[in-house]
This record gives C-alpha cells, sequence and structure tokens, in this order.
C-alpha cells in the first residue's frame, strides 16, 4: 500500500506517491485538489494521504473523500519525530517543519542545516538529537529584484537571470543582479560557515526553486562535499510523518 502525500502551495500542488522511502510518482498540478487525488486513487493502492497547506483553507478536500483513507491534515499539532522547540509553533511554516523532518529522516543523529530557496530564503537547523529551536528567513532572489524596483523611483524591474556571473555591474540591470546574486551567496555561505564553526561535522539540504542555482554555484566550493540538492526534501518530511503516525498508533 501507497502513500499519498500532498504540500499545497500559492500556485500549485506538489504531489507524490510514495511505497515505504521510495518516490513511485511524483508531480506538480494546477489542477483542483480533489480532481488529482481522484486521479490518484484510480492509479495507485493508496492507504493514508497526508495534506500540508500554506493556504488558510478550512476544508482543502471533501470530507467524504477522507474515508477512503487514513487521512492527516499536517498541522502544528501533528505528532512529529522532532523535538520542536520553536516558540510560536502555530505561527512556524509548515513548509519548513516539513523540511526538517525529511532532513532529520535523511540524516539521522547529525547536525543538518536546511537552505530553502524560494520565495524567501529559509535557514533551519535541526541538531543531532533531533531539536528544531528555529531558524532565519531571508527574501529570495526576484523579491530582492521587485522591492528595489517598488521602493526606488529610478530603478527598473529586473529579471533573475540564473547564469549571471559578474563580480560588478556596469549598468544599472547588471548592477542589481550583481548585488542580489552575490549578495545572497555571500550570505548563504556566510550561514553555513557559521554553522561549521559550532558544528564541524554539519551537514547541508538545499530545496526550494531556486536551490538548482545555488547548488551549481557552490559545485566547486569547499562546501561542495556538505550539500545535498533535495527538491522533494518537503515531501519526504512529510511521508516520514505518516510512517511516525503508524508506528505511534
Amino acid at each position: 500500500m501507497a502513500n499519498l502525500v500532498i504540500d499545497v502551495g500559492n500556485s500549485a500542488n506538489k504531489i507524490a506517491v510514495f511505497d515505504n522511502d521510495v518516490i513511485i510518482h511524483q508531480v506538480t498540478s494546477l489542477l483542483p485538489l480533489q480532481k488529482d487525488i481522484e486521479n490518484l486513487k484510480a492509479l495507485f493502492p493508496i492507504k493514508s494521504l497526508i495534506i500540508s497547506s500554506v493556504k488558510n483553507d478550512s476544508d482543502l478536500i471533501d470530507e467524504d473523500l477522507t474515508t477512503d483513507f487514513n487521512y492527516i491534515k499536517f498541522n502544528n499539532g501533528t505528532k512529529i519525530p522532532i523535538n520542536n522547540q520553536y516558540k510560536s509553533p502555530k505561527s512556524l511554516g509548515l513548509d519548513r517543519l516539513a523540511a526538517v523532518i525529511g532532513a532529520k529522516s535523511i540524516y539521522p543523529n547529525q547536525n543538518v542545516l536546511t537552505i530553502d530557496a524560494g520565495t524567501c530564503i529559509t535557514y533551519d537547523f535541526i541538531d543531532e538529537k533531533a531539536n528544531y529551536y528555529g531558524g532565519s528567513i531571508s527574501p529570495g532572489i526576484n523579491m530582492r529584484l521587485k522591492a528595489m524596483n517598488h521602493f526606488t523611483a529610478k530603478l527598473p524591474l529586473v529579471h533573475f537571470e540564473p547564469t549571471f556571473d559578474k563580480e560588478f555591474g556596469d549598468d544599472s540591470n547588471s548592477s542589481m543582479l550583481s548585488g542580489v546574486i552575490n549578495g545572497l551567496l555571500y550570505e548563504v555561505e556566510g550561514f553555513i560557515k557559521n554553522h561549521l564553526k559550532k558544528y564541524p561535522t554539519l551537514k547541508i539540504i538545499l530545496c526550494g526553486g531556486d536551490a538548482t542555482f545555488f547548488d551549481t554555484r557552490f559545485k566547486n566550493s569547499i562546501f561542495a562535499h556538505l550539500i545535498l540538492h533535495e527538491p522533494f526534501l518537503v515531501l519526504k518530511g512529510l511521508n516520514t510523518v505518516v510512517k511516525y503516525q503508524h508506528d505511534h498508533n
């Protein structure tokens, strides 16, 4: 029997079907959630369903559909296999929580820093004893570019160019790209170095929409051997939560 794992985002649903720890089907969908579930139910022998959402929807799917599965609506009250020490757990983004759970499942009994490079960039650390205390949230690449245009009178709206690799710009567009891209690379490097000072055996996991860009840039760095690019980290974390419910009920 399989687990159906769904991460509902602002613009799309990230969906995976797991057979134990192995992803046997994965898709990013723009369809209504109900339709996705019905389609996958017809294709796979799904036993459990977990849904995590960044939206404030009180009812994500028709209640009648949930009776077909062991259904978990992931929230801050769900039983999890880590020690969440966040002071305001109800305000903690569920994607951040799922990511550190996923990190711990990949690297058990190790210190792990997760870097989720999406609309915002989040840095979250979980220690070798599975204690999570919190992290940092920073504006992402496109957010920074849009902010400079929005909050100034003359700076243009510049679009992200992943191949940009200049140390400095020679016009407004390239200067803005240089500031944002190099600034973020220095930021990420600073977070990594700071954690490595405290935890020399640190593991680092990259995920999120812009993770490939950062992974490429750090391929030839001194950190390359520490970094794992795991695009399905949040989904793996949610699947870990499903298995944890089975083991502790």
